[in-house]
């Protein structure tokens, strides 16, 4: 007797035979244990980040010897730091959308070619017109890298790991941070501000590797009919997995669209997406106003030029650490809550590095002040991503970038002000910490705006 049909995981069971329909992709990743692939594909976006964090945060590093150099005074040492931000700014909104139409991969090689050789003809540069021209170019290249390197990675990561992952990943542009700082030690008084652009271009030997290993997508891949080679990447992920053996890879999205600026108001993420760019704008404002004049305040309060850059070294600890431990709570307790915890300890911390404190207590508060500030910078990218799917994530990566970046243009020259009008020491950084307060609310109203949203797609699923 012929028994009637049984729709099984891997598709349609007949009696003996099995016919495959489709496998999704998205719980092959979701459900997925950590393995070598993962770790590949974190250590080689690290280290785009890595080198992504050194470009960004040298110009702080070199700052007080450029201003020695080209007898710079503070607003104009704070303008041009905003040649390479209005670079980032406009290299985020123009390939986060390029990503989700060529692809991640493409994008991220691009950019990281772009950057790294822009960097090291900066050490050529004589006046400051061809330096900030350079330093536009570079920011280009580190605009558009994060906001492809962040969504590749979410893209690959398991669902109970996802934001630790992102975090981890993101974690090496604090290494950069961390690196810039600490090569300004060793290489400033004996070789140059100019020794610490021609070391960039000693990445450029991993393009390689990063072009051969490095995968692209995968909802990528299946959109571009590329099964054999999703396939192939998706048996590094799960190579015991049954399902990889045939049928069609599906990606699902919950709803399709474009990689438009339009698609990121619709199905009511306005609200989410405006609250996100404020956050945006306010966490970078932080993190390059104290990036790009951190040094140059500790010493203009007495501290050497060693002491001076140990203090941005602290803050970059702070935000590499910060960042993956926050990545691990944000798996527990949710992004926006740990947003706001570390915006409003990184506020607290701010205000006090104003008042006279003993050299503990400072490097202390430098390293909770990295973390409330570089630290969620990378948890905020972690919420965009989480915010979007695959057609739109690139571009709203992109755009919240782009529009964190004004808010990074402004940081700088608005610490060249502050130092220009001799301010007390206090007021400098409690300017610097009213941001962290205005990120806080808006963070707050992106939460309640999720989740009314989640409880409205909930009640038309019941229905």
């Amino acid at each position: 007797m012929e028994r009637n049909p049984r729709v099984t995981s891997q598709g349609v069971d007949l009696g003996d035979k099995q016919l495959a329909s489709t496998v999704s992709v998205n719980e092959i990743i979701d459900r997925a244990r950590f393995g070598r692939t993962h770790w590949l594909i974190i250590a080689l976006t690290g280290l785009l980040l890595i080198v992504d964090g050194y470009d960004v945060f040298v110009y702080g590093a070199i700052l007080p010897a450029l201003m020695e150099d080209w007898s710079l005074t503070p607003t104009q040492a704070g303008t041009l730091a905003s040649w390479a931000l209005f670079g980032m700014m406009f290299g985020a909104m123009i390939f986060g959308p390029l990503g989700d139409r060529i692809g991640r991969k493409k994008c991220i090689i691009i950019c990281f070619t772009l950057f790294s050789s822009a960097s090291f003809f900066n050490g050529f540069a004589t006046t400051p017109f061809s330096f900030g021209v350079l330093r536009f170019i570079a920011g280009l290249g580190c605009g558009g890298l994060m906001p492809n390197a962040v969504a590749l990675t979410r893209e690959y990561a398991p669902a109970r790991i996802r934001s630790t992952l992102v975090a981890l990943m993101f974690s090496g542009y604090a290494v950069g941070g961390i690196a810039a700082a600490g090569l300004g030690i060793w290489m400033l008084p004996t070789f140059g501000w100019q020794s610490m652009f021609f070391a960039a271009i000693v990445p450029l030997l991993f393009l390689p590797v990063i072009a051969w290993k490095l995968p692209e997508s995968p909802g990528i891949l299946i959109r571009n009919g590329k099964q054999s080679a999703a396939r192939r990447v998706l048996r590094g992920i799960d190579p015991d997995n049954p399902a990889l053996n045939g049928g069609t890879l599906t990606y699902e999205e919950p709803k399709a669209g474009t990689a438009s600026v339009a698609a990121l108001f619709q199905d009511h993420k306005a609200v989410g997406t405006l609250s996100l760019w404020i956050s945006f704008f306010c966490c970078l404002l932080m993190v390059y106003a104290l990036g790009s004049w951190l040094p140059q305040l500790m010493r203009t309060a007495g501290y050497s030029l060693g002491s001076s850059l140990s203090f941005l070294v602290a803050l970059n600890l702070g935000g590499m650490i910060g960042a993956i431990a926050g990545g691990s709570l944000a798996d527990r307790f949710g992004l926006p809550r740990v947003v706001i915890s570390y915006f409003l300890l990184g506020s607290i911390c701010i205000v006090l590095l104003g008042f006279n404190s003993a050299m503990s207590i400072l490097y202390a508060l430098i390293f909770v002040a990295g973390a409330g500030t570089i630290g969620t910078q990378i948890l905020l990218y972690a919420s965009v991503a989480e915010f979007y799917g695959l057609s739109v994530r690139s571009t709203g990566l992109g755009w919240a970038s782009g529009i964190g970046r004004i808010g990074a243009i402004v940081g700088p020259m608005l610490g060249g002000v502050l130092l220009a009008a001799e301010l007390p020491m206090t007021w400098n950084f409690v300017v610097f910490a009213i941001p962290g307060v205005v990120s806080v609310l808006a963070t707050a109203i992106y939460s309640l705006n999720t989740k009314q949203r989640r409880q409205d797609e909930n009640t038309l699923v019941a229905v």
